[in-house]
């Protein structure tokens, strides 16, 4: 029998919880090189330029094999909830989307790491740069903001339709380019997610990566519609 009134209310909000730590768990546990070495970085009483840079650098060389893939079986499960579908079997999902898409993320993972190398390394050349010639490091600050927005749009697009890798990234950065203010939510409202993470660091273990997922796949989803309603 359904609860009603107040005592539902509050089964429906416990059951929200337990589905959002249940899936964010497991994304850091089957991430788990890449937080293990995030994290003792930042605890690190030693902590330097010299190690950040070091760190960066394993991180972009698990991230792939690890982040990547998690995150696209988290935004596997996010779609379900987001469909309507809210009373899906959450460890059997996440499992199913990790294995679908493994090869993809993986390889989707290699591409936004260089890409993001790429971006890293002219913007150091151009902001020490002389002349004019330094105002170009602006110009890879807002290729850096636009990755990340596209990123996300390449989790949402590799879960909910079946693309290769090119038409998957091809179609994440019209999407981005496309839709601004879509961009620009994406942008703010995960910005807001990883910065209160930063502050309450209980949210990061528990809902920091289904609220992102959540909230990506949600605008993505609303684009989808708006495009499905236009063809009919």
């Amino acid at each position: 029998m359904e609860l009603q009134g107040f005592m539902g209310g509050i089964y429906r909000i416990t059951e929200w919880i337990m589905r959002l730590v249940t899936i964010n768990i497991l994304w850091i546990i089957f991430s788990i090189p890449f937080f293990f070495i995030l994290l003792i970085t930042v605890i690190n009483p030693n902590f330097s330029a010299e190690l950040l840079m070091s760190s960066l650098v394993i991180l972009g060389i698990v991230s792939p094999f690890t982040i990547f893939p998690a995150t696209t079986a988290m935004f596997s499960v996010a779609r379900k909830w987001i469909i309507g579908q809210e009373d899906v079997p959450l460890f059997r999902t996440f499992i199913q989307g990790y294995k679908e898409n493994f090869l993809k993320s993986l390889l989707g993972g290699i591409v936004f790491v260089l890409l993001f190398v790429i971006v890293y390394v002219n913007y150091h050349f151009y902001i020490n740069a002389k002349g004019y010639a330094n105002l170009l490091h602006w110009v890879f600050i807002s290729f850096g903001i636009i990755l990340f927005p596209t990123m996300l749009n390449f989790f949402s697009l590799t879960v909910h339709y079946h693309m290769k890798l090119r038409q998957l990234l091809k179609n994440a950065i019209l999407i981005t380019i496309g839709r601004p203010f879509r961009s620009l939510f994406l942008i703010f409202v995960n910005a807001g997610i990883l910065y209160l993470s930063a502050r309450f660091t209980f949210l990061i273990p528990f809902f920091m990566g289904t609220l992102m997922a959540i909230v990506s796949f949600w605008s993505f989803y609303r684009i989808f519609l708006k495009v499905q309603d236009l063809r009919e």
